[in-house]
């Protein structure tokens, strides 16, 4: 089959289509013909070397793919041969198939196309672990998304809105900012040209919001905290920033803050199982009734990931990017 290899680390140059053999499976995992798989910015930061797959996993990027089961292990009795299936990975979908374990599949909502349902799987899984299952968003409650328009921020506009909560978001410009809003964000501030946390005061009458789901890391920590409500929860799953901050720790005391972050590639089989079924129970039937769509910006051939990779890293897209093999 083939796939796209990281020769060494370094810049999207780094990814060259080669051929290899075709993956076994183990008894708990089908074997996917992939239709699509979509960047995610974890795939970047493997490519640069500071993100490697979890010991065991497909040591290929690719974090989200949809297609058609080929095979399937012996202890597996959900999934038979032809289902038609998108899935969260731990590393590569950048191929014409893939070895999933069963627990990390679901099936294509009768909604989407079979392309378009690979970019469901990675965002789904991290918002609603994050923003539902850990941060405990609630109807009423006010959410802030950084990165608005990102693949991310579009699907947790959608579903937080399904959800009944307000939703902010924060983007670099008004084409972003209007996207958003025609998803259902109800509060859209141009970080470049506005001051993110006196608008957020502003639009919340001083009290701040409820959760916080943040890309950026470092240079936001602090706004990010004076951006809280009482009991606020702020979720940290990227540090586009940097690493390091220092913040004002009695923010936190006053306020009774929660900061969490988390990696949704290091969980283990049986969290990341768990996760997909919460997803399945909760999101799946959002996306079927058309309250929750696709927003997909453009399909790459897989040999042209270099090219889209490019393209993620230069911001200038709106939602998923896909690759088709």
């Amino acid at each position: 089959m083939k796939v796209i290899l990281i020769t060494s680390p370094g810049d999207p140059e780094v990814l060259q289509l080669q051929e290899v053999e075709d993956p076994k499976i183990k008894d708990d995992e089908v074997l996917i013909k992939v239709e699509a798989a979509a960047l995610n910015r974890g795939d970047i930061y493997q490519r640069q070397g500071f993100y490697p797959p979890p010991q065991s996993a497909s040591p290929y990027p690719g974090l989200e793919c949809s297609g058609i089961i080929q095979s399937v292990g012996e202890n597996v009795s959900r999934w038979k041969v032809g289902d038609k299936v998108c899935a969260l990975l731990s590393g590569g979908g950048y191929a014409e198939k893939v070895a999933v374990p069963a627990g990390q599949v679901l099936p294509v909502p009768s909604s989407v196309s079979l392309s378009d349902a690979a970019s469901f799987p990675e965002v789904a899984c991290t918002v609603w672990s994050t923003v539902f299952m850990m941060s405990r968003l609630c109807a009423g409650e006010t959410l802030l998304i950084h990165g608005g328009s990102s693949g991310i921020g579009t699907f947790a506009i959608q579903i937080a809105k399904f959800k009944e909560a307000k939703v902010f978001v924060t983007a670099g410009d008004e084409q972003k900012l209007a996207f958003c809003k025609d998803l259902g964000a109800d509060v859209c501030i141009n970080y470049k040209t506005e001051d993110f946390v006196a608008r957020v005061k502003e639009e919340s009458g001083g009290k701040g919001v409820d959760v916080i789901l943040d890309c950026v890391g470092a240079a936001y920590l602090q706004q990010n905290l004076d951006s809280l409500n009482v009991d606020g929860r702020l979720f940290i799953i990227g540090c586009l920033s940097g690493f390091v901050a220092e913040i004002k720790i009695g923010t936190i005391f006053v306020k009774r803050l929660t900061i969490q972050a988390s990696a949704l590639r290091t969980r283990n089989l049986e969290e990341k199982a768990a996760i997909v079924s919460e997803v399945e129970k909760n999101v799946w039937p959002a996306i079927i009734s058309g309250k929750v769509k696709p927003v997909v910006y453009k399909h790459f051939p897989l040999g042209e990931a270099a090219a889209a990779h490019r393209l993620m890293e230069s911001g200038k897209h709106i939602g998923k990017i896909l690759l088709i093999p």
